[in-house]
């Protein structure tokens, strides 16, 4: 990578704690600007990276010692914000859902080819050992030939420990929002892009109370549907059930399930970089663990970003735009089909990422340091 990668983090909430350990005092990359609509926020993150400063949001964008923008914000500002670094000649790698708006983050992916810049989105929890592993195991015959999925997401919801939560009820979130893109950029990796799909959704309850920080015992309004159900249709045939949801208390089915004509494997968790792959294989008596055999070991949000910044026209980022745009026309298609009563052929699709194989952690993982006063050295990335 030469000298530092200069990375400007746009939006410092809850997530930009994790995102600021995975990359500090790592060779090769450097926090060199942050921006919230918080001033005092701003102020007190940059006195603890070193070399960082606190800017406005315009400062940081058009700044000459920022190089990527690490946009954190929430969903109905992810394309302004990107839209805004592409302006200045600048990559972008954001939060997800890529936009809030399909029209919106075409219009983001569309702006970067033009200034040949690039765009990076999360999740980057699929490239832990426990989806890789998955994938390997789907790859490697372990199950035989893949003949459906299903995939299950439910909580009462997050206000019961977001101080904040408001944003999961307005346009741009909802469960299939919010979470779908785990469990869809899973799906992606482990079955191959979506050709169409068949939606139904529901909104049970018209407002919610939060449960904790100041504003605890407040109630807010739910403007979006907060139970999605449907079936994807994979470009390979097999089918996946889906199912995202803020209105239950538990489940007991596995995260994601895929199903071949010689064995079943149980995936863990997408919202985790890790997690136990049980295979029943036909003729088993039962359930056993497979063995961690790919992904980056030990991983933590921003792992990513540092394989984006570490992709090239060989190998292109893992968790790109392209993907992203897909699993968000996925989501958006969805939410169509159950507005319309109607199926729905996608028009996007995209290139099932690399592998990743087995990377220990030494090889890519930051220290935290949050509130430390300082950086710890780490070693420096090194892409497979």
């Amino acid at each position: 990578m030469g000298d530092a990668h200069r990375v400007g983090v746009v939006g410092l909430g809850v997530i930009s704690r994790a995102y600021l350990d995975t990359l500090a005092g790592r060779p090769g990359v450097r926090v060199t600007a942050v921006a919230d609509l918080d001033d005092s926020r701003s102020a007190a993150t940059a006195a603890e990276l070193p070399g960082a400063r606190a800017l406005s949001v315009e400062e940081l964008l058009s700044s000459p010692d920022v190089d990527t923008v690490l946009n954190l914000t929430t969903p109905a500002a992810h394309a302004g914000i990107a839209l805004g670094a592409i302006r200045h000649g600048k990559s972008v790698y954001g939060e997800k859902p890529l936009a809030a708006d399909l029209e919106d983050a075409r219009s983001v992916l569309e702006a970067a080819a033009r200034a040949g810049t690039g765009v990076g989105c999360a999740p980057d929890t699929v490239l832990g050992t426990g989806i890789q592993t998955a994938r390997a195991a789907v790859e490697a015959g372990r199950i035989g030939r893949p003949q459906f999925a299903s995939a299950v997401m439910v909580t009462p919801g997050h206000e019961r420990w977001h101080p904040h939560p408001d944003f999961y009820y307005t346009a741009g979130g909802g469960p299939l929002l919010d979470m779908g893109p785990y469990y869809l950029s899973s799906l992606v990796h482990l079955l191959g892009p979506v050709r169409a799909v068949t939606g139904a959704a529901g909104r049970l309850r018209a407002e919610r109370v939060i449960g904790s920080g100041p504003r605890a015992g407040e109630r807010i309004p739910v403007e979006v549907d907060s139970h999605v159900s449907g079936v994807l249709e994979h470009v390979n045939g097999t089918l996946t059930t889906l199912t995202t949801s803020f209105d239950g208390v538990a489940t007991t089915a596995a995260p994601i399930e895929v199903h071949g004509d010689s064995g079943t494997l149980a995936v863990p968790d997408p919202n985790r970089f890790d997690g136990e792959v049980r295979l029943h294989a036909l003729g088993d008596t039962g359930w056993r663990a497979l063995p961690v055999s790919a992904g980056y070991a030990d991983g933590s949000r921003g792992l990513g970003l540092l394989d984006f910044l570490t992709a090239d026209a060989s190998r292109p980022p893992r968790a790109g735009g392209e993907l992203a745009l897909h699993v968000l026309e996925t989501m958006t298609a969805l939410l169509r089909s159950a507005a319309e009563g109607r199926r729905i052929e996608l028009t996007t699709s995209a290139r099932v990422p690399a592998p990743v194989p087995l990377t220990a952690a030494a090889q890519w993982h930051g220290r935290p340091w949050f509130g430390s006063g300082r950086g710890n050295p780490a070693a420096p990335v090194e892409a497979p």
